[in-house]
């Protein structure tokens, strides 16, 4: 019998591997609705759903590796990282998807939530007062207008598949829809500021710098508490914190 492996697991969702099965457990049923529509739209490859039966999704292992992860070294070639660009590019480029995603939440909804979690980050005491609001500074940039684009809206490093410099799938689609492209591009990068560059060889297009650095402390800003809160640790090297002391 193959092992069981548990991949990520918190009160929210769980995702157990077996061989080459992998198996989401979800209590929201509209998350997994989501995921496979989304699967079902991107023009980048995806892996392949085996069966549903709430609140189980399987889907087939991919083939190749990830970059890297967040936290640890990037494995991947510049050739690697331009070819995760171009796949990016070929999914912000495809038709709108009928649902907002998680890239996709609106300035203002944004702006409050960064207010009520930064005051919670200094008033709780766990991270020092000048660390939040010198990357509160920073991520004012990315609260302004963007166009919509079809985004993965969980694009972490971990998420992308690529073998021979060529990117084999993406997965963990339950945050996809309509959204910010910067945003997809700046989670990617999280914690491989080095790859940047690479990454956007690839993309084929000029990006706004200050957008996507306003992005990497927008997004750790939000998710340290949260972290914390369901047993991971922002402060790990090369995680959120780390990202936020960059700033400084």
């Amino acid at each position: 019998m193959d092992e069981v492996k548990v991949v990520v697991a918190h009160s929210e969702r769980a995702t157990l591997r077996v061989g080459d099965v992998f198996l989401k457990v979800d209590a929201d049923q509209a998350r997994i609705d989501a995921e496979v529509e989304a699967m079902s739209l991107a023009p980048v490859p995806t892996p392949e759903v085996l069966w549903r039966k709430p609140p189980v999704l399987a889907i087939a292992a991919l083939p190749g590796t990830t970059l890297g992860r967040l936290g640890g070294p990037s494995t991947g070639s510049p050739a690697a990282w331009a070819a995760a660009g171009a796949a990016i590019r070929k999914l912000h480029d495809a038709p709108l998807p009928p649902r907002p995603g998680r890239a996709g939440r609106s300035i203002v909804a944004l702006a409050t939530e960064l207010d009520n979690e930064c005051e919670l980050l200094v008033t709780n005491g766990l991270l020092p007062a000048d660390l939040v609001t010198r990357n509160r500074q920073v991520a004012k940039a990315a609260l302004r207008p963007w166009t919509p684009a079809f985004t993965h809206g969980d694009l972490q490093i971990a998420h992308v598949f690529v073998d021979d410099d060529e990117v084999t799938g993406v997965i963990d689609w339950s945050e996809a829809g309509q959204g910010d492209a910067l945003y997809d591009l700046a989670t990617f990068t999280l914690g491989h500021e080095a790859h940047l560059d690479e990454l956007i060889v690839g993309y084929g297009t000029d990006v706004d710098l200050e957008v996507i650095h306003a992005w990497w402390s927008l997004r750790s800003l939000l998710a340290v508490r949260w972290l914390i809160e369901h047993g991971f640790d922002p402060f790990a090297p090369g995680c959120e914190v780390d990202v936020l002391r960059s700033r400084m």
